[in-house]
């Protein structure tokens, strides 16, 4: 119990943003200003079980887990905590498409087109 305990209590439970993903969250939440940052969870879908949600939040959760980063608060769904485990969100930009990434080292699968992961 000690270890979970430990293992709940770390501040490698938080997502790392990168310096792109920080500036177009800023971006984004300075059209929103009733909202306070954005909200990342996983969803059962796709056709290998499970995809990121991102979403705006007026307000952190009871057991939201918050990261704060470079001024930009970002709130982790609880269940969503565990599998988010040391995860990097980074946003890119090319000539064909815009999008928030998660790099997450505890994905053991993707589907072809990328949509959904397992653990």
């Amino acid at each position: 119990k000690d270890a979970i305990d430990d293992l709940c209590n770390a501040t490698s439970l938080h997502i790392f943003q990168t310096p792109s993903a920080v500036n177009k969250i800023k971006q984004l939440l300075k059209d929103k200003p009733d909202h306070v940052g954005v909200k990342v969870g996983v969803r059962t879908r796709g056709c290998n079980g499970l995809s990121y949600t991102l979403e705006y939040t007026k307000s952190k959760g009871n057991s939201d887990e918050e990261v704060v980063q470079d001024g930009v608060r970002v709130f982790i769904e609880k269940k969503a905590q565990l599998t988010l485990l040391g995860t990097e969100m980074d946003y890119i930009e090319n000539k064909l498409s815009s999008e928030f990434v998660f790099n997450n080292p505890n994905i053991k699968g993707t589907c072809g087109c990328g949509e959904s992961f397992n653990i």
